[in-house]
């Protein structure tokens, strides 16, 4: 008896990880995929918003396979030079691929609300931790938050004369929780003293540093507790893509 019902178990167990991975398989979301997809994925992406893409990522890593290959004449064994060319032109193509492909998401979410998360997506995950949306204005002009090593970032995105009153409110708010956490604000556009959405990413990293890891995790949780007592705004629905695999691929799985 106790051997059937082990058998059972056995049999549930390895249908429930059959069924995981054909829902991993067959997923939509860019976070169920492997490294390979995302990397395929993000091509057809890029080339599609793009199409000089593919003869520049040709050309990018041919020219370097062929050059790293050619010091195999003058530095035998050649066959060595082969591979490694053959490699260092798939880096190549990767990297030019991760930089077009930046270039093509932001222009295909530029202009539209929310599209500083796209942005966001690019900062590191381990450092910074960010929340869209915490409040807006009916016109939806947006504020976002970004925590990381320069402390509580406001991020605003929209109409500067409306968001200025708004933005300027959260951060009170903040101030009020953060005990000595400086709180800093952002307005990201493309008019004078504004961050462009191509450009917030490394805007947000080139920030002073100015915490340590400890007060980042206390202030955290007063955060928490300050957006329990505020609706959550309705962020638009959407796909926001992430370099995660090509990062992935270009450091070696």
């Amino acid at each position: 008896m106790a051997s059937e019902k082990a058998k059972e178990l056995a049999a549930k167990q390895k249908a429930e990880v059959k069924a995981a991975k054909l829902a991993k398989k067959t997923s939509t979301n860019p976070k169920d995929w492997g490294w390979f997809k995302q990397v395929t994925e993000t091509y057809k992406m890029t080339v599609e918003a793009d199409p000089q893409a593919q003869w520049i990522l040709l050309g990018a890593g041919v020219g370097v396979a062929v050059l790293v290959s050619l010091v195999g004449i003058f530095l035998p064994p050649w066959w060595m030079w082969l591979i490694t060319g053959i490699l260092a032109g798939l880096v190549t193509a990767l990297y030019v691929l991760l930089n077009r492909a930046k270039k093509s998401t932001y222009k295909r979410y530029a202009g539209k609300p929310g599209s500083a998360e796209v942005a966001f997506t690019m900062l590191d995950k381990k450092k910074y931790e960010y929340t869209a949306g915490i409040t807006a204005t009916k016109q939806l002009d947006i504020v976002h938050r970004v925590v990381g090593p320069s402390g509580i970032v406001l991020v605003g995105e929209g109409s500067p004369a409306r968001l200025r009153a708004v933005i300027g409110s959260e951060a009170k708010k903040h101030e009020q929780v953060a005990y000595g956490v400086p709180v800093s604000t952002v307005l990201m556009g493309d008019g004078e003293g504004q961050v462009p959405l191509d450009k917030l990413a490394d805007h947000l990293k080139k920030m002073p540093k100015s915490i340590k890891p400890v007060q980042l995790t206390e202030v955290k949780q007063r955060l928490r507790a300050l957006d329990a007592v505020r609706p959550r705004v309705p962020m638009p629905k959407g796909p926001m893509p992430s370099p995660k695999g090509l990062n992935r691929a270009m450091r070696g799985r």
